[in-house]
């Protein structure tokens, strides 16, 4: 502070008021979508949204969507999750994207409890634990074939102090899914509640859906912006016993899904056989490429049941990541703990694919 004219003038002082434990703390930011690049860098479903339903969509638009709120509870899209999977109306709930249901099951723990996170895996349960003031702990994957740790995991699960579970199947970035035997053994020895990401269930691996009913702490988390094309839309939803919901919802925020993304959630479920022809196609284009990644001097490809493929290159993996983008295609760049000199490339159209190999070859070559 300082006196200026007799007055007491406070100075202002950023660092004062932020959170000193999230200084270290990186924004998450991704490269503007309009440069020129092939983007295979994003896990999005490649191909166009199908025009019918644009229009469809957009006939059932009214004039009152603009001037009032959306529906908080997002009832009519419940009603067709609840229709596609199984799960009661009162087990779901809609989010702003997973991004949104992720953070909020870490702002229910929080206070400094534990969350556990099997890595390497989506980076956003580690980031969204920190901002929730929570402890992210996280249990690296078994080295072949990025397998949970079951052992680690249930003496950490059974720990007073730990809260949440973060578990990935099929998992971002390594394409491997988790044996639902093995989750189910895991939710035996937990007192924790345990979030599976299903986010890529579409493109491969075992729903842990039949676990619901006979587990209370089990939570499924799962997106429209995969499989179902609506990544710039943001939807996703929670599926968990109706009593575990019911006190998740006391953290979730005000008419969080718009108007507009509800109807389209609830269009496109109305055609899901539509996208399901889509996701076939990805998975045949997934193991073609794969196959043909493989195939090039010194790559290693690891097996995967999502939209995208792991691989490791024998040169740095900044210095092929460059090349690729000056060539015109983005990739993932993952290179760290577990995943040394790896790079993640999403299943594009058939076009896309050669192109990426074309240049693959190129710098391998």
């Amino acid at each position: 502070m300082y006196v200026l004219a007799g007055e007491l003038k406070m100075v202002f002082d950023l660092k004062r008021v932020l959170r000193h434990d999230l200084e270290n703390l990186a924004p998450y930011q991704v490269e503007p979508s309009k440069n020129g690049l092939l983007r295979l860098d994003a896990n999005e479903n490649p191909f166009d949204f199908p025009l019918f339903l644009q229009e469809e969509i957009c006939r059932q638009w009214r004039s009152g969507f603009f001037t009032r709120y959306p529906d908080d509870l997002a009832g009519e899209l419940r009603k067709a999750i609840s229709q596609f999977t199984g799960v009661p109306v009162e087990g779901i709930i809609a989010g702003n994207g997973s991004d949104e249901l992720i953070l909020n099951l870490c702002l229910a723990v929080g206070n400094g409890a534990q969350v556990v996170i099997a890595t390497p895996t989506f980076s956003m349960y580690r980031v969204n634990s920190l901002i929730a003031g929570a402890v992210p702990v996280e249990i690296p994957r078994l080295k072949a074939g990025f397998a949970l740790d079951l052992d680690r995991l249930s003496e950490i699960a059974a720990n007073e102090k730990t809260r949440l579970i973060f578990l990935c199947s099929p998992n971002n970035p390594t394409g491997n899914a988790t044996p639902v035997a093995d989750i189910a053994a895991l939710l035996e020895h937990s007192r924790a509640l345990v979030a599976v990401d299903e986010a890529y269930i579409d493109f491969g691996g075992v729903s842990c859906l039949p676990l619901l009913e006979k587990y209370e702490n089990l939570i499924i988390l799962r997106t429209f912006s995969k499989a179902f094309g609506l990544a710039g839309l943001r939807v996703g939803y929670l599926l968990g016993n109706p009593g575990v919901v019911k006190e998740l919802l006391r953290v979730k925020q005000p008419f969080n899904l718009s108007t507009f993304a509800q109807v389209a959630a609830c269009t496109v479920l109305a055609h899901r056989e539509e996208f399901r022809k889509m996701t076939d196609a990805i998975r045949q284009s997934r193991d073609a490429l794969g196959q043909e990644l493989a195939s090039l001097p010194g790559i290693t490809v690891f097996p995967s049941e999502a939209n995208f493929i792991l691989f490791r290159t024998p040169r740095p993996a900044q210095e092929v990541f460059d090349r690729l983008r000056q060539e015109g295609v983005l990739v993932r760049n993952l290179h760290g703990p577990g995943l040394e000199e790896c790079l993640r490339v999403t299943v594009g159209r058939e076009e896309e694919n050669q192109i990426f190999l074309e240049k693959m070859r190129k710098i391998c070559c």
